[in-house]
């Protein structure tokens, strides 16, 4: 259930001939779960699929391609990891392989011949898909205030857009001439795009080309967003109304000018959801968690509470509450799958989370050949895992 509040604020803009308007301040929405969102594998899995991930590239970059338990018994917080990490190794048999090593009686791990294959295709996968990760990164900072952010809002936002882990390590390999390193204010390191080509589309405005013909046909202002609403959803008619008004408005796009909105009135409202929506695009999941996205409000101009955009538009973006976490998913890329181009390191993760799938088999196998219950689940003595 939704309701608003509306009041009649108009203020004029002297760089448009529209009258910028707020027709609400405040939008509430009973929550309505959508078994769908909620379940979709790859995003459920998200989470400790980065932590297995940065403990596969951490063995592979050692020079033995096997490390002891000693190396990385004390980075939980590093890789994410809530529980001893040699447990957390131990739930995944087929990624991990465990080993007694030649030094102390100490537990070594090294990768299993499937996830060594795996590892191979994944950087397959990013040589092969180099100009197309290389274009997100430079559209993510395209959309920034003034084409330049902070390394650590890049680093932290790697993960999203499927870069490698060591991606700015090698900048000469990585990046091309229109990127570049930048002071930025109070002794910040930066990454600054240069960009002199061709207008950058959004994918809505891609996709309104494509369905209504050549480019000069084409108003790309006049853009409304697919809505998807959750079987069962019904809004209320004042706000059905303002919807259809909302639809109307100007699109703009995120890489466009927008110093000349005012910030409080539904124009601004909408290049806000039109940022998220081109975000969320350019992401391997279409989804991230809504806290991890709190720290770009200061680089892309959005509002304070930027997460009630997510709140206010249901049939856009759908809130899973799964794994005690929030995570905002863009509808669209799920219901109409010809709209938003795959992420081309997506199959690659698929393939990982099949593999802690397989894990979960052979857990319950050595439980079962034991005659362990699933109530009853024996672990390993910790005591060998020297977090000393």
């Amino acid at each position: 259930m939704l309701s608003i509040r509306r009041h009649g604020k108009t203020l004029a803009s002297s760089c448009t001939n529209l009258t910028q308007k707020r027709t609400y301040v405040d939008v509430y929405m009973k929550w309505k779960r959508d078994p769908y969102f909620d379940n979709i594998e790859h995003i459920l899995r998200s989470s400790q699929l980065k932590s297995v991930l940065g403990l596969k590239n951490c063995i592979v970059d050692d020079p033995n391609r096997c490390i002891p338990i000693s190396a990385i018994s004390k980075k939980t917080r590093q890789f994410d990891v809530s529980t001893k990490i040699a447990q957390f190794l131990r739930k995944f048999p087929s990624i991990f392989e465990e080993f007694v090593g030649p030094e102390y009686n100490l537990p070594w791990f090294r990768l299993t011949p499937e996830a060594t294959e795996l590892d191979r295709l994944e950087r397959i996968v990013y040589q092969t898909s180099a100009d197309d990760l290389r274009d997100r990164l430079k559209k993510l900072i395209l959309m920034s205030k003034d084409n330049v952010l902070p390394l650590s809002i890049v680093q932290g936002m790697k993960w999203y857009l499927g870069l490698p882990d060591d991606y700015l390590q090698f900048p000469e390999m990585n990046l091309d001439s229109s990127f570049r390193f930048v002071d930025m204010e109070d002794g910040v390191k930066g990454l600054a795009v240069d960009y002199n080509g061709d207008k950058v589309l959004s994918v809505l405005q891609k996709n309104a080309m494509k369905k209504r013909g050549r480019r000069g046909e084409v108003n790309l202002e006049e853009i409304e967003f697919p809505l998807f609403p959750s079987k069962g959803c019904r809004l209320r008619v004042k706000i059905e109304d303002w919807l259809k008004e909302f639809q109307k408005l100007p699109y703009v796009s995120p890489y466009d000018d927008y110093s000349c909105l005012d910030p409080s009135s539904d124009i601004a409202e909408k290049r806000v959801v039109g940022f998220l929506h081109e975000l969320l695009c350019l992401f391997v999941e279409h989804s991230a968690e809504r806290k991890k996205l709190l720290c770009l409000k200061k680089h892309f101009g959005l509002p304070q509470k930027v997460h009630k955009a997510f709140e206010r538009h249901p049939q856009i973006f759908y809130l899973s509450m799964k794994n005690k976490t929030c995570t905002a998913i863009l509808r669209e890329p799920y219901r109409d799958k010809a709209s938003v181009e795959t992420h081309p390191v997506l199959a690659v993760r698929k393939k990982y989370i099949q593999l802690m799938k397989n894990s979960e088999l052979i857990l319950k196998s050595r439980r079962n050949s034991f005659g362990f219950s699933d109530e009853g689940n024996v672990e390993k003595d910790l005591d060998l895992d020297f977090e000393g």
